[in-house]
């Protein structure tokens, strides 16, 4: 029983009722003006429901007044957006004419139930009501009064029910077309993608910075010489500043929705990278061939990072080894070689650094392939220039 009269505590019911009144206001206006046309306004309906700002108001109406406050947020399966297509305008139409068909039927169950009932109560005392379609009777008799609760259910049941029906007329009418849902889910795929691409981004810098910093404080202390840990020990501060660059520039995308990429690091401070890895102790030999300030800003910047990755990887894997970067800018493609002599330490699986590599690549649209070549630990990424 208790959950049967659940609907009379919610607030939902009311508003539900409320939204199907709304329409009987104008109804009643034209029906001031020329009773002897009542079907004028659901006429009017038609060329209104074509104006693509109607849709916005009907779906800011249901959502106030059909799903208030729902699940805690706005209900998604009604639109909030003006018509886009003509499909949408045609939805928003016969949306119009069944909010007014109900609407009718909500207005006449909602005065002339309790009317009822009250004329049955009277009947039950001896009074014969003569202006009640509803109760065509000629005599009064004590047992009408049973009949008075039948009309109240009759009114809860329909309120209830027409409050489920607008509502789920009102998501299939007013939800998203096609397009939207397609522009929905592409949203929320590039922001699955950018929560990928910083965690990558954090991955890189702050695993390259880490890398060093340990190499460069293992190599100071087993040096034991006082110049060299001098030098060890700049390198780490240089090293850990570019870290915090790197993360403010991280941490700016998450702050900014609409920072600019290209406050990324690119291919033209590469030499960033190769005095790093030399100040490890690395053995670097690098070459250069075209000019990297030509390759466009998601190729280079992406560039930067596979490369970044790759000498991290040197580092904590192979040590203060000789590794020949070779980077070619070509007429289609950047090419981009890192080499270094294979070790017992370096595994052939791979981890997530390697796969970021990969998915760097695949993201413009080249190619990565990583793993012993002729004796050496290779990584060799052809990254498309257009």
């Amino acid at each position: 029983m208790a959950r049967l009269l659940r609907p009379l505590i919610r607030g939902t019911t009311y508003t539900r009722l409320l939204h199907l009144w709304v329409p009987m206001l104008f109804v009643s206006v034209w029906l001031f003006i020329d009773m002897s046309k009542p079907w004028v306004p659901a006429v009017l309906l038609l060329p209104l429901g074509l104006i693509p700002a109607v849709r916005l108001g009907e779906g800011v109406q249901a959502q106030l007044l059909l799903t208030p406050g729902e699940r805690g947020a706005p209900d998604a399966a009604i639109t909030v957006a003006p018509s886009a297509t003509w499909r949408d305008r045609l939805r928003t139409v016969v949306w119009l004419e069944a909010r007014m068909a109900l609407g009718v039927v909500a207005m006449g169950i909602t005065v002339w139930l309790p009317v009822l009932a009250v004329d049955l109560a009277r009947l039950s005392f001896g009074y014969v009501p003569d202006d009640n379609p509803l109760l065509p009777v000629s005599g009064s008799h004590w047992a009408y009064a049973l009949l008075v609760p039948l009309p109240l259910i009759v009114l809860y049941t329909a309120v209830v029910g027409l409050g489920e029906l607008i509502t789920a007329i009102a998501r299939r009418l007013l939800g998203p077309s096609a397009a939207e849902r397609v522009a929905a889910l592409e949203e929320r795929t590039e922001r699955l993608l950018e929560r990928t691409r910083i965690a990558r981004e954090l991955h890189d810098s702050i695993g390259h910075a880490l890398t060093v910093a340990v190499v460069q404080a293992g190599a100071a202390r087993a040096a034991g010489d006082p110049a060299f840990t001098d030098r060890a020990l700049g390198a780490i501060e240089d090293t850990g500043r570019a870290a915090l660059e790197d993360l403010e520039r991280v941490l700016g995308v998450l702050r900014e929705s609409d920072r600019p990429a290209s406050s990324r690091p690119t291919l033209a401070e590469a030499d960033r990278l190769l005095e790093s890895a030399r100040a490890s102790g690395a053995k670097v030999d690098a070459e250069v061939t075209g000019r990297l300030e030509t390759v466009p800003g998601p190729v280079s910047r992406e560039g930067y990072r596979i490369l970044q990755e790759s000498l991290t990887n040197v580092l904590r894997h192979a040590g203060a080894v000789p590794v020949r970067v070779r980077i070619a800018v070509e007429e289609q493609a950047l090419s981009l070689e890192v080499r270094n002599p294979l070790t017992a330490e370096i595994s052939g699986r791979g981890g997530s650094g390697l796969r970021g590599i990969r998915e760097r690549a695949a993201l413009l649209g080249g190619d990565a392939r990583t793993g012993p070549d002729d004796g050496d630990w290779q990584v060799h990424a052809e990254l498309p220039l257009r």
